[in-house]
């Protein structure tokens, strides 16, 4: 099984990088012969593309690294080493084979894209370490990347979480990521809760996703969880997604079509949990699997900290939209178990509030005890949010990221829109004589925006 990586490859050194179709981010069918376009900007290469790098399920000591290349190009190699002040890491790099999966994907309207997917996992690293590799067949490299193993527990880290990205990746959820990145370069690793795109196969599609993120993705790992989006309307995950990802394989044995969608990380003081909302919103025997699974990791966890992230939220921003199968089979485990945050997207919008751990699973709000649950979006497709009773702090119209800091006993949160605005923060102070305690620190010069003038998207009506 393959992975992927991004960059614009030999496409945007040749200038192709910006031959989209006039009047939008992607080629697309010419609507009067509804022909299939012949040619798309991101088509696969003799250069490597699409370079990633995803968490393991240990990244102190360990790294998985996954990119593409076009059906010429049948092996991948990684070259790595730890990295130095000056070029001398060169002469003590090390070289791991790739596995290496060739396949042919189309989807409608677009091309055949036959391709070479490459992953491999770089183990037996020291923590908290510089590292730089480069990934290539042989003859044909990419530059040499740098990334930084997990540190030991105790230590402070940053991640950043991203809501749906899904729409106008190219023109629109670029400037969301890199404005993310400018505002914590130092990073650890991103985090992304389903909806990476709209229509599952279109490589078209993963391809904006990947050039928004440039060479981030192949300097600062990741973890993602499916949407509703990642799936066909048959329920067939992305034939994108376990190609072009590498993904941890730990999550319930034998359960094939689970593989690298369910699974956790043990990054230094938390243990970060996916669940495949997808699966388990639409078939009950999936919840069961993932619920007895999520009941063992979370028996089984020494985290100091806990998170959970899917794509469905367990409470929506608005009344109706909530997923019955997440209450019956996840809650009462995630409230036996008192888990810290759970990072959700799905409803295009923003709300965020700490619910009870209470057996009924109600929207008790809660600012003493409870789990953090947050919805979030950072692309520019947008949804009425509504002034539910369990949000404390909800917005609607606004593209966001969230940079999350765990340092000890603290758990600190921040919200900020596309143009750098801090619109919301809180910590979560962790005891070990009483329960979490939540403490807002909501900018006092950023007024509530939650009910959008549709008609006048630029304008907002205001409470």
């Amino acid at each position: 099984m393959l992975r992927g990586i991004s960059t614009f490859a030999l496409l945007s050194v040749l200038g192709l990088g910006a031959c989209a179709s006039t009047g939008g981010d992607a080629v697309t069918p010419n609507s009067e012969t509804s022909e299939a376009v012949a040619f798309h900007p991101f088509m696969p290469g003799v250069m490597p593309d699409r370079v990633i790098l995803n968490l393991t399920q240990d990244p102190s000591t360990s790294m998985a690294v996954n990119w593409r290349s076009d059906a010429s190009a049948p092996e991948g190699f990684v070259q790595y080493a730890v990295a130095t002040d000056g070029p001398g890491f060169n002469a003590v790099r090390e070289t791991l084979t790739a596995e290496s999966e060739l396949t042919h994907i189309q989807d409608e309207g677009e091309p055949l894209v036959v391709a070479h997917y490459h992953s491999a996992t770089l183990e037996g690293l020291t923590p908290n370490t510089q590292y730089v590799y480069r990934v290539g067949d042989g003859s044909h490299w990419s530059e040499w990347f740098q990334f930084t193993t997990a540190g030991l527990e105790g230590e402070p880290f940053s991640f950043i979480y991203f809501g749906d990205a899904q729409n106008d990746l190219k023109s629109m959820w670029s400037r969301v990521i890199r404005e993310a990145y400018k505002t914590l370069p130092s990073v650890n690793f991103m985090l992304h809760a389903g909806d990476l795109i709209n229509s599952e196969d279109s490589d078209i599609e993963w391809g904006e996703w990947f050039y928004a993120g440039g060479f981030l993705h192949a300097q600062v790992p990741s973890v993602m969880t499916p949407g509703n989006h990642e799936y066909s309307r048959q329920m067939e995950l992305s034939q994108q997604w376990r190609p072009g990802f590498n993904l941890p394989k730990n999550g319930p044995e034998g359960v094939e079509n689970l593989s690298e969608t369910v699974y956790y990380v043990d990054y230094q003081d938390m243990r970060l949990i996916s669940l495949d909302a997808d699966m388990s919103g639409d078939f009950e025997s999936s919840a069961r699997i993932q619920a007895q699974w999520l009941d063992q990791v979370l028996r089984e966890n020494d985290k100091r900290w806990t998170a959970i992230f899917l794509h469905y939220p367990f409470y929506s921003t608005r009344a109706g939209r909530h997923h019955e199968n997440l209450h019956t089979f996840f809650k009462p485990i995630i409230d036996r178990y008192g888990v810290d945050i759970v990072l959700q997207g799905h409803d295009h919008g923003y709300s965020r509030g700490m619910v009870a751990n209470v057996p009924d699973g109600e929207m008790i709000r809660d600012e003493r005890t409870g789990t953090m649950y947050v919805v979030s979006v950072s692309g520019p497709k947008m949804y009425p949010v509504e002034d539910l009773a369990w949000a404390d702090r909800k917005a609607n119209g606004l593209q966001l990221f969230q940079v999350l800091t765990v340092d000890g006993d603290t758990l600190s949160y921040q919200a900020y829109t596309a143009s750098g605005r801090l619109y919301d923060a809180f910590d979560i102070q962790k005891s070990d004589t009483g329960p979490n305690q939540l403490i807002n620190r909501i900018p006092e010069d950023a007024e509530e925006i939650w009910e959008p003038d549709y008609d006048q998207p630029s304008s907002y009506r205001r409470p």
